[in-house]
C-alpha cells in the first residue's frame, strides 16, 4: 500500500480542513471554516461539505490516490470550465490560491473544492423534465464533440472488459467453482461486444450520467460529479439516464432524444450499443469493487462480493445480455 493511499484511508476532518483552508487562503477573504464538516455519500473519493464563518458551504473532494493522474484531473476540470463558460449548469471547481483548481495535501493527495449547490434528487422524471434534461445533455455533447480528450480514458472493450476479466481471474475473489463459468460468460459477451464497438466514434461525455448525478432546482437541473468523464459513444450518457429495456424506457429515451437533437445531432443507430455498454459496465464494476477491496469501507458496502450468489447473479446477467445481442 502506497503512503498516499494509506493516508487516504485514514483522512481525518482536521487534515481535510487544514488542507482546504490553506489551499483557498486569500480566496476566503479572511474566512475560516466553522469546524462543521459533513461526509457526503461517495465510495470512490472522500467528499465533505464544509461550513464557513459566513454560513456559506463548500464541498471538498479528495481524489483516491492512483486512480487519476494530475493531468487527468486537470482535463476533467478544463471540460467543466468550458461547459460553465457556455452557461451549461454544471458544478465546476473553484480556483485556489495557487490559481489552479487542484490542491495537493501534505500527504500527497490531490483534492478540489466546489461550490455547494442546493436542489433535490429525482428517482423518476416527468415528460417535461426528460425534455429539459435532453436539451442540456445535447448541449454538453455538442461541447464534447469539440473537446479533444488527451488524458482521460477512452471507453473500449479492452479497458472495460478484457482487462477487468484478467484482473478477476487472477484474484482471490473468483474461486475454482465459478471462474470457468464466469470466464465463459464474459468471453461469449466480449466476442460480440468487440465486433459491435469497432469503429464507433467517441467524444467527451459525462460518463456516469445517472439520475443521482443530476440535482434539480425547480425545473432546472445541475449536473454533478464528472469524475468518470471520458471519451465514449454519446449513447453512454443516454442509457445511464434511462436504463430500462421495456417499452416505457424506449419511449422515455425517444422523448429525451427528441429535445437532445434540438442541440446536437444524435446517431440513433447507437441505441443498439446499450446492451453492450450495460455488459461492459457489469464486468468493469466487479473489477472496480475487487481493486478497492483493501479500502475498509468496501467490505462493508459490498458484503456479498465474491460469494457464490454474487457470481451466479453476474453470470446470469451477462448470459441474458449475450442472448439479447444474439437475437436482437
Amino acid at each position: 500500500m502506497t503512503a498516499p493511499q494509506n493516508h487516504f484511508f485514514s483522512l481525518t476532518t482536521d487534515r481535510i480542513l487544514d488542507s482546504v483552508e490553506a489551499a483557498l487562503g486569500g480566496k476566503l477573504k479572511g474566512q475560516r471554516s466553522t469546524g462543521r464538516i459533513l461526509a457526503l455519500n461517495s465510495l470512490e473519493n472522500r467528499v465533505h461539505e464544509i461550513e464557513l464563518d459566513s454560513g456559506e458551504k463548500i464541498v471538498s473532494k479528495f481524489y483516491r490516490p492512483g486512480r487519476w493522474t494530475k493531468a487527468q484531473i486537470a482535463e476533467e476540470h478544463l471540460f467543466l470550465d468550458r461547459l460553465l463558460a457556455a452557461e451549461i449548469p454544471v458544478v465546476a471547481p473553484l480556483r485556489l490560491q495557487s490559481d489552479t483548481s487542484i490542491g495537493t495535501s501534505p500527504d500527497g493527495i490531490f483534492f478540489a473544492v466546489f461550490p455547494k449547490v442546493r436542489g433535490r434528487l429525482l428517482d423518476e422524471l416527468s415528460t417535461t423534465q426528460l425534455e429539459t434534461l435532453g436539451r442540456y445533455v445535447g448541449r454538453i455533447h455538442q461541447m464534447g464533440k469539440k473537446f479533444i480528450v488527451k488524458e482521460r480514458l477512452k471507453l473500449s472493450t479492452r479497458v472495460w472488459g478484457h482487462e477487468p476479466l484478467d484482473f478477476l481471474l487472477n484474484s482471490d475473489f473468483l474461486d475454482s467453482t465459478f471462474a470457468p463459468h464466469y470466464e465463459r460468460a464474459v468471453g461469449d459477451f466480449l466476442r460480440i461486444a468487440d465486433d459491435r464497438m469497432m469503429g464507433v466514434p467517441l467524444q467527451a461525455v459525462h460518463g456516469d450520467c445517472h439520475l443521482g448525478n443530476t440535482l434539480w432546482e425547480g425545473e432546472s437541473p445541475f449536473f454533478l460529479d464528472f469524475d468518470d468523464m471520458m471519451a465514449a459513444p454519446a449513447v453512454q450518457d443516454i442509457w445511464m439516464i434511462v436504463r430500462g429495456r421495456d417499452s416505457e424506457a424506449e419511449e422515455q429515451r425517444r422523448i429525451l432524444l427528441s429535445t437532445y437533437e434540438q442541440m446536437c445531432e444524435f446517431d440513433w443507430a447507437q441505441l443498439s450499443l446499450i446492451e453492450v455498454l450495460r455488459g461492459l459496465r457489469i464486468i468493469h464494476y466487479s473489477a472496480w469493487i475487487g481493486r478497492r477491496f483493501d479500502d475498509p469501507s468496501f467490505p462493508t458496502a459490498f458484503p456479498s462480493f465474491g460469494s457464490a450468489s454474487y457470481w451466479r447473479s453476474e453470470i446470469e446477467a451477462l448470459d441474458e445480455i449475450t442472448q439479447i445481442l444474439q437475437t436482437g
